[in-house]
């Protein structure tokens, strides 16, 4: 039987798509009859692929948008609160203050008051016919306010509030010549109105200027002026030549009160080049006691070294270096800075000052790595042109790129452009928490909330006495947001480890991108957030909730959306918000707008308390149940309460003695080698 076998083993032929014809040559013949209608030719096959990338791009963005809709609906709605009270401004309000009992309201032209009570004009101020764009104010005492205003031309403003009328006291940075004029840039006014700060800045530099308000004398000349106008109504009452009353205004304008006193001028830190010492011994000299850091001026280092350490970097990191170009330091011309009340690293604990009184100011400028702190109490000895001393340097390792204060003062929060975020006790003088943004985020602003305010002011300005068990540690608490909208909460325990959790990602809609927060504090964990699509939303940091939203009338926006012009009264506890008629809504028609409406939203005609209940009181532990980094704070507390004896024997060790040594011994040196030079030039 023949069998019919292989004389080579199977295998697989190979590929030929090779040589098949592509579809966009010219002698391309279909092999399937179906696809014999559905085969455009060119130019439209590729039209047609655009078309279903465009129809399968919206089809995606509807998806995506159900979705959305979808999980909002699922979601709880926040309750609606309408104005509870509204009153009308005769020109654009481009900014709003509220200082005991009244509003003020920077206008288009001028300054404007209105009373908290029933909302009625007061009075108002445009003899100069300027436009105000920012404005600050504190209440004196005695139904005196306080007012630091910033036109559109740069000018500082300061003026006395009083019996219904503004007073002029003084333009803080006005010149004879209006081309040498400086700018104002930034405005801040102490609480009490003790001290006002302004940053100046022209085309090539920038610094600031600290001035001491003479609160007490206005407080005297206004209380005899309003004795002297009493006086005279009741003269004018009594003669039967005249009845008219001259008004309040008329008589307090010929009143002169004194002009502020200018403290410091701080000037940006220079960029660090090369020694200027010939040696240790001058180096030496020009250090004070060594007990605190500086910003690195004094320092040993050449020109020659700086330029060889550049060329070895660049070098070794070219190829990152050609991607993102060299940076070259340049000399910062913005800062922030914040009015300091009293703390153990400011002021000693021999010193003598009342809490409630700033002692000193803490500044750190655009793109520097240093946060210094001044005290207010230096006298101007200086020349003309001399840069002052920090009298502390808190070095950071990245950028400061912003900062906040709680509202005593006690705790410091530093952002870095390294996304990386230190909360500080002043008051004790270490960090509570050291925390980074794992994702590349950039931050924007940083704010302290309820709970930090409310511990720090349960603790500020004494010391805490420990009896065996230690109180109850406060979580501090601070409101991150990013540059691209998304919120964290940072919370800091006094002992413990920190944690941040991230509140609210970054918006798909960009009508959501957020324009401004504030913090209320009259409630626990409490913001308010302000969006592009003129939303007001008050979130509940506790919960990542949207609990309740400020609506205004369906007649009216908030305008301008993307810069809301608004203020919360923690004393009132209520939000002033500007909105205007819909036809105001664009940018043309808020130009030509002449008359605004701002809206009252009064939290306590609302159930807030109910969506921010607060918080019980956690019991006392027993020294026992304690965890050990308790057990170390109780200790390092207990021991800082003994911190005026200690102090006093820190005067007399070794390490001051030292010092004096040291410099005394270079001062000795130095004359010893004059007087060598002298020797062999003879």
């Amino acid at each position: 039987m023949a069998v019919n076998t292989r004389k080579h083993p199977l295998g697989i032929p190979p590929p030929s798509g090779k040589d098949w014809p592509k579809e966009d040559e010219e002698n391309f013949f279909l092999l399937d009859p179906d696809r014999k209608r559905d085969v455009l030719p060119q130019p439209f096959r590729m039209i047609n692929k655009l078309v279903m990338q465009v129809f399968e791009s919206a089809v995606e963005i509807i998806e995506k948008r159900e979705m959305l809709r979808e999980a909002q609906k699922r979601k709880v709605q926040p309750k609606k609160c309408f104005p509870t009270a509204e009153f009308q401004v005769t020109e654009r309000a481009n900014c709003l203050a509220v200082s005991g009992k009244h509003v003020f309201v920077g206008l288009s032209v001028g300054l404007a008051a209105f009373n908290m009570c029933d909302f009625k004009d007061v009075c108002a101020w445009n003899e100069a016919k300027t436009e105000i764009c920012a404005i600050h104010a504190s209440d004196l005492g005695n139904e005196c306010h306080v007012l630091l205003a910033v036109d559109e031309m740069g000018l500082a403003w300061l003026f006395c509030f009083h019996k219904e009328s503004f007073l002029l006291i003084k333009i803080l940075n006005e010149v004879e010549d209006i081309s040498q004029q400086s700018p104002c840039v930034e405005v801040v006014l102490s609480r009490g109105g003790e001290y006002a700060g302004i940053l100046l800045q022209d085309s090539t530099k920038a610094w600031l200027e600290i001035y001491q308000l003479p609160k007490d004398s206005w407080l005297t000349e206004m209380g005899k002026n309003a004795g002297a106008a009493e006086e005279l109504a009741c003269s004018e009452r009594r003669s039967s030549c005249s009845s008219v009353e001259l008004p309040v205004s008329a008589i307090q304008a010929d009143v002169k009160l004194d002009p502020p006193v200018l403290l410091l001028t701080v000037r940006p830190p220079k960029p660090i080049t090369g020694t200027s010492f010939k040696g240790p011994l001058d180096a030496l000299k020009e250090v004070d006691d060594g007990s605190m850091l500086g910003l690195g001026y004094n320092h040993l280092i050449k020109d020659s070294q700086w330029e060889l350490q550049e060329a070895i970097f660049c070098s070794t990191y070219q190829e990152y270096l050609e991607a993102e170009g060299v940076i070259k330091e340049e000399i910062p011309k913005y800062a922030t800075f914040h009015f300091l009340l009293p703390s153990r690293i400011l002021v000693g604990p021999e010193m003598k000052v009342q809490p409630d009184i700033p002692v000193g100011i803490g500044v750190h400028w655009h793109g520097n790595h240093n946060f210094c702190l001044y005290l207010l109490n230096h006298s101007l000895k200086d020349k003309e042109g001399s840069d002052l001393k920090p009298d502390v340097v808190w070095p950071c390792a990245a950028p400061i790129a912003c900062s906040a204060v709680s509202s005593c003062s006690r705790y410091l929060a530093l952002a870095g452009e390294d996304a990386t975020i230190t909360i500080w006790d002043k008051h004790l003088g270490y960090p509570l928490s050291v925390t980074a943004i794992l994702e590349e985020r950039l931050i924007r602003s940083i704010h302290f909330l309820c709970d930090s305010a409310a511990a720090s002011d349960e603790t500020c300005g004494t010391d805490p006495v420990y009896c065996g068990a230690d109180p109850v540690y406060p979580i501090i608490q601070l409101l991150v947001l990013c540059t691209d909208s998304s919120f964290y909460l940072v919370k800091a325990p006094r002992a413990g480890k920190s944690s941040i959790t991230l509140l609210a990602d970054r918006p798909e809609n960009p009508n959501l991108t957020v324009s401004a927060v504030m913090p209320v504090l009259a409630f626990p964990s409490a913001v308010l957030i302000f969006t592009w699509d003129g939303t007001v939303s008050l979130m509940n940091t506790d919960t990542s909730q949207t609990v309740y939203c400020f609506c205004t009338p369906p007649s009216h926006a908030v305008a301008p959306a993307w810069q809301p012009v608004f203020t919360v009264d923690c004393v009132n506890c209520c939000l002033l918000l500007r909105g205007d008629e819909h036809q105001q809504a664009d940018e043309f028609f808020q130009s030509k707008a002449t008359h605004s409406t701002i809206f009252l939203f009064d939290f306590n005609s609302y159930p807030l308390r109910e969506a921010f209940p607060k918080k019980p009181d956690l019991p006392l532990k027993p020294m026992q149940e304690l965890q050990w980094i308790e057990r170390c704070n109780i200790f390092l507390r207990n021991r800082f309460r003994f911190l005026p004896e200690r102090q006093q024997v820190l005067l007399e060790m070794e390490n001051q003695e030292y010092w004096d040594c040291l410099q005394a011994q270079a001062a000795a040196m130095d004359s010893e080698r004059e007087k060598v030079k002298g020797k062999k030039k003879q």
